[in-house]
C-alpha cells in the first residue's frame, strides 16, 4: 500500500458500507487520492476480495474489529494480497 490510514468506527447505527465510505471520504480529502484497498478484521466482512464501490476489501486478522486500514495500492499489490488471503 502506497499511503495507508487507520480509521476507527464503532458506531452501531452505521452499516459496514457506510463506515468504509466515511473512511474513504476522509482519506480522499486528506491525501487527495481515492483509496482502492481496505483491510478489515475477518468478522466484519462476508468474503475475501469483495468490493465496496471501487474499494477492494481484504480481511486480515492483524486488524482489530471496528478498524479500517484504508489506502491506495497498485493492481499488482491488490492481486498479491488477494492471492495470499486465498492461500491462508
Amino acid at each position: 500500500m502506497e499511503i495507508g490510514m487507520l480509521w476507527f468506527d464503532n458506531d452501531p447505527k452505521r452499516d459496514f458500507v457506510e463506515k468504509v465510505q466515511k473512511a474513504a471520504s476522509y482519506y480522499q480529502q486528506k491525501y487527495q487520492k481515492e483509496p482502492n484497498l481496505c483491510f478489515v478484521h475477518p468478522s466484519m466482512v462476508a468474503k475475501s476480495g469483495c468490493k465496496t464501490n471501487s474499494i477492494v476489501i481484504c480481511p486480515s486478522f492483524t486488524i482489530q474489529q471496528n478498524h479500517f486500514w484504508i489506502g491506495f495500492a497498485n493492481e499488482d499489490e491488490i492481486s498479491a494480497y488477494l492471492t495470499i488471503e486465498k492461500a491462508s
